[in-house]
């Protein structure tokens, strides 16, 4: 049985352009849907955040679909610590959005390292919408982006622009800057970008159409 591992937010606030605090976390529909598409294709998934704290959930994703789901999931309610894992006990990686992760996985460099791990080892890395805002902590001691060069998809900035939320940077421009190569599908469209072993969803209409093609690859 492969074996992923997915790495949830666990902020439950960003800072905004403007310095007040808008309440996040992750997006259900793209851990539950994720989770399921990944389970029945049989991989095995095991759930971590940064110090194994409970996520939160961004209420703004709970509309009636997922609300039970999101209860009732033992991964979220007792995840695993990202300081524990290691990319030799997984075959993926792979990092679910919200704006959550523009908080907290961003700037981590345990899972900057993890990421480089997987990437260095031919695993197969996976982001989507504002997940890929975690491969920019993926930045090794030299200065250099571990996925520079590679085509990737992310939540647009006219989507962000759409939504109405003033965030305080964009990942699609920080990617950029870093060397990846951004390719952006039409606005709420479901869009998936494979590179090599990178493989990364627009937003939350890319979810089963992202953990789909993730099990086919693995």
């Amino acid at each position: 049985m492969k074996k992923l591992l997915m790495v949830v937010s666990g902020a439950s606030a960003l800072t905004l352009a403007d310095g007040t605090s808008h309440p996040t976390g992750f997006w259900a529909e793209e851990v539950v849907e994720s989770v399921r598409v990944l389970r029945e294709a049989g991989v095995e998934v095991t759930v971590a955040t940064p110090g194994g704290v409970v996520p939160t959930v961004d209420k703004a994703s709970l509309d009636g679909r997922f609300d039970e789901v999101v209860a009732s999931l033992e991964d979220l309610r007792a995840p695993a610590d990202l300081t524990s894992m290691k990319a030799e006990n997984f075959d993926a990686i792979y990092l679910p959005g919200g704006h959550g992760p523009m908080a907290d996985l961003a700037f981590d460099k345990t899972l900057g390292a993890l990421l480089a791990d997987f990437a260095d080892n031919g695993k197969l890395v996976a982001a989507l919408c504002h997940g890929p805002a975690g491969l920019l902590s993926a930045v090794r001691p030299d200065g250099t982006f571990v996925f520079a060069g590679k085509e990737m998809a992310v939540f647009s900035d006219e989507e962000e622009r759409q939504g109405g939320l003033d965030v305080p940077y964009s990942v699609a421009v920080r990617l950029t800057e870093l060397g990846a190569k951004l390719v952006a599908g039409e606005p709420w469209s479901s869009t998936v970008v494979v590179d090599g072993g990178l493989v990364t969803g627009q937003n939350p209409q890319s979810t089963v159409a992202t953990a789909t093609r993730v099990a086919s690859m693995l």
